[in-house]
């Protein structure tokens, strides 16, 4: 017979947190995938044995809250700004492996200039990349990633190509330089993607032992209180809309 005595032992044990992942209260709004993106890195920092190796640097946004969920040493950095001071903090430091963690108004709107030239001068670090198509934390602002037809708060008949331009694919942007060694794009909407994007997320930190360029991984996520939706609907929607025009995949991988 099977009973809470004999399930509840270690061997039994089928998730358990990382030891990278900090126990705190966790303040994103419900079904946000900020949350599963944090989860991710810690047990990749985890798996790897370099939590005392790792420096992550966090800008401004929803993204900032990264070092109030992962055990290792952080730094903010200004708007746009975290891949630049990831630039300086590796050089400094080339043996620790460091990431910066951006969302998409910071990295492809206020950070463009950083991400293009930070990507284009093969700097051996780790960009993470979370895309969900519009301003989370500072309203519901229109981003470079918002969809054409998507409502925000500064767009609220739809995005208008031809007054407000297209949305920006940064990554298949940056897949094109030189510079960069691996890019891939990845989403934690479903189980099988949560996979699939922590894989690209532990070969973004492997790939720094190579020291052969920058490493770009974007995980297509959704912001289910600036859409105006549910968590459910929100993953719906992002299947629907997002991912036709965010293809997930391999955009540059490394000749090894």
């Amino acid at each position: 017979m099977i009973d809470e005595e004999n399930i509840c032992v270690e061997e039994n044990l089928v998730y358990d947190r990382p030891e990278t992942l900090i126990d705190t209260p966790m303040h994103y709004c419900p079904g946000c995938g900020h949350g599963v993106a944090h989860r991710l890195i810690a047990e990749v920092i985890d798996e790897l044995g370099i939590q005392d190796k790792t420096i992550g640097v966090a800008p401004v946004g929803c993204s900032v809250f990264a070092y109030n969920y992962l055990d290792v040493d952080m730094t903010e950095a200004a708007h746009g700004r975290a891949s630049a001071v990831a630039t300086g903090i590796k050089r400094m430091l080339p043996d620790k492996y460091v990431f910066s963690y951006q969302g998409d108004g910071d990295l492809a709107a206020i950070g463009t200039g950083e991400t293009i030239h930070t990507c284009n001068r093969g700097e051996n670090i780790l960009i993470i990349f979370i895309n969900n198509g519009i301003y989370g934390m500072t309203g519901g602002q229109m981003a470079p990633t918002t969809l054409v037809g998507m409502k925000s708060t500064t767009s609220p008949e739809g995005r208008i190509p031809e007054l407000m331009g297209n949305p920006l694919k940064i990554t298949e942007l940056v897949a094109q330089l030189p510079g960069v060694y691996y890019c891939t794009r990845v989403a934690v909407n479903t189980p099988n993607n949560v996979r699939k994007a922590k894989k690209a997320i532990l070969k973004g930190f492997q790939y720094q032992d190579h020291k052969k360029g920058l490493c770009f991984v974007e995980i297509v996520s959704n912001c289910p209180s600036n859409w105006k939706m549910t968590p459910v609907e929100a993953n719906k929607w992002l299947e629907e809309n997002m991912l036709p025009f965010y293809p997930l995949g391999d955009l540059k991988v490394p000749e090894i």
